[in-house]
């Protein structure tokens, strides 16, 4: 799950470089809902430890 996670974060930095630069309007806001999925998929992650 920590790899989702860090995938995640991959994805939505990159949409946010292309957002933030006024390349696509639309991709600052992937690029946030994608943060958020991150930041939760990061903090299960980490609650649930390494079991997989």
């Amino acid at each position: 799950m920590l790899y989702y996670a860090l995938v995640f974060l991959l994805v939505a930095l990159v949409a946010a470089v292309l957002g933030f630069a006024a390349l696509a309007g639309l991709a600052a806001l992937i690029a946030k809902v994608l943060f958020v999925v991150f930041l939760i998929l990061f903090v299960l992650s980490l609650a649930r430890g390494r079991r997989f």
